[in-house]
């Protein structure tokens, strides 16, 4: 296999100068992230500065540094670590042919991402490179296009944003040849003026598309009509999907599968298909939508791709589905702890309801960055929290109290402080035959609860 990057292509790209000939074989960032044949780059952040580490990254095997001042080791030296991170990023995007996707959305954009790259992986295998975990930012981006093998055929990126002009940045990086956009929801409303405004920022993925790009927006969306003129000035074509009638990639039937999934009857301007989709709810309907019309637009085999899909496990903190053990039984734990949104959580609490249990339980953490309608979006959660049928909601986080206001005496409700009150409550609680839905904004921390739940699991 050939290197990901020499000693003399770093410097290159990055205007540094190389102490000598070396090659590695990856990137990273962080000390404890390095593996053996990893380039390590030496970033100085604000808390931090990756100099420190430099001989922990050697001592786990790195086999250069990208540093901003002479080491003994192998490295190359650059005078600002992060614009070479950057300079490396755009290097790599301009030294490979293969189809490049970007995805952003207020929610379900690592899912979709996920989703893209087990399709692309499935249609070529081994020459499909994506985003790890949610490496979405300034630094996650940059890195991830670092991570790509020249010889890739397909390449999914995600970019989040929680700031107008965030995405522009990004997107200039990345260069999409289709640019994706899940959803629209009042996440991060914290800094915007309106969700109108989230949509105009969530629009800035389409600056960065190659001439000849796709844009991929959702029919559905009350934001559909402000996106799709947002994308035109951009993209040659511009494609909806979703449920409605009109939609460019459409849903036109679907059925329960037998594993929890769905079955999905689908048509597209130029094809028809039938899929099953292994993950549950109607949200991973539209997510897989998304999917196959970027599957279709970078010239991929849709069918193979619904393949794929069908096989998709859930991922850590989105979806993942635990089996543990409670006293002489088990119950079931939906692990969704990775974030929460007002629709992210009506979604997964949809999915929690169409399970078949004893009780259903919904472990609900604070939603974060809602801003002056944070309340009112809270108390907002009473309504997906009856449709599902809920049998006990255990409320996590001061920001909780206006949803237990409204759901006092039409729910059993119980408030915790933070996760490990609600830990300590669950243990208390649970019984066989349960199923229970962990979710919430990172901050927090409900994944530990998770964690600690899903280590009594045979």
């Amino acid at each position: 296999m050939s290197a990901l990057w020499t000693a003399d292509a770093v410097a290159a790209a990055t205007g540094g100068t190389a102490s000598g000939d070396f090659a590695v074989n990856g990137v990273a960032y962080d000390s404890r992230e390095v593996g053996p044949g990893d380039l390590f780059i030496a970033l100085a952040g604000e808390m931090t500065d990756g100099h420190r580490f430099l001989d922990g990254a050697f001592a786990a095997g790195a086999a250069g540094a990208l540093v901003e001042h002479d080491i003994a080791q192998p490295h190359v030296r650059v005078a600002d670590t992060a614009a070479a991170l950057n300079a490396l990023g755009v290097a790599s995007r301009a030294r490979t042919a293969a189809k490049i996707v970007g995805v952003t959305g207020s929610v379900g954009k690592t899912g979709t991402k996920e989703a893209l790259f087990a399709a692309f992986d499935r249609i070529a295998p081994g020459q499909a490179h994506r985003s790890v975990k949610s490496y979405n930012n300034h630094v996650g981006v940059p890195l991830s296009l670092a991570r790509m093998p020249a010889a890739t055929r397909y390449g999914v990126f995600e970019m989040g944003m929680n700031h107008e002009g965030e995405l522009a940045a990004l997107t200039r990086l990345v260069r999409p040849d289709i640019a994706i956009i899940t959803a629209i929801a009042p996440a991060h409303r914290a800094h915007f003026a309106s969700e109108e405004a989230i949509a105009d920022a969530k629009a800035e993925i389409f600056e960065g598309l190659e001439p000849g790009g796709t844009a991929i927006v959702p029919h559905d969306s009350p934001h559909r009509d402000r996106l799709v003129a947002a994308a035109r000035p951009h993209a040659a074509r511009v494609w909806t999907f979703g449920f409605g009638e009109g939609a460019d990639v459409r849903a036109t039937a679907t059925a329960p599968a037998a594993n929890g999934g769905t079955t999905v009857s689908m048509t597209m301007p130029d094809a028809q298909l039938t899929f099953t989709i292994g993950q549950p709810g109607a949200h991973w309907v539209s997510n897989a939508l998304a999917v196959l019309a970027a599957v279709e637009a970078a010239g991929g085999d849709i069918a193979v791709a619904g393949l794929a899909l069908a096989g998709l496990g859930g991922l850590a903190g989105r979806g993942q589905r635990h089996s543990i053990r409670v006293g002489d039984g088990e119950a079931l734990l939906i692990d969704e702890s990775y974030n929460a949104n007002p629709a992210s959580m009506a979604a997964t609490l949809a999915v929690l309801g169409a399970e078949p249990a004893a009780r259903r339980i919904a472990v609900l953490g604070a939603m974060r960055e809602l801003g002056e309608e944070s309340d009112a979006l809270h108390a907002a959660l009473a309504g997906p929290i009856e449709a599902a049928g809920v049998d006990f909601a255990l409320l996590v986080g001061a920001e909780m109290a206006p949803l237990a206001a409204t759901l006092e005496g039409r729910v059993k409700i119980c408030q915790a402080p933070d996760a490990a009150a609600a830990l300590a409550i669950l243990h208390d609680v649970l019984k066989p035959g349960d199923a229970v839905l962990i979710k919430g904004s990172n901050a927090i921390g409900l994944a530990r609860t998770v964690t600690a739940l899903a280590g009594d699991k045979d």
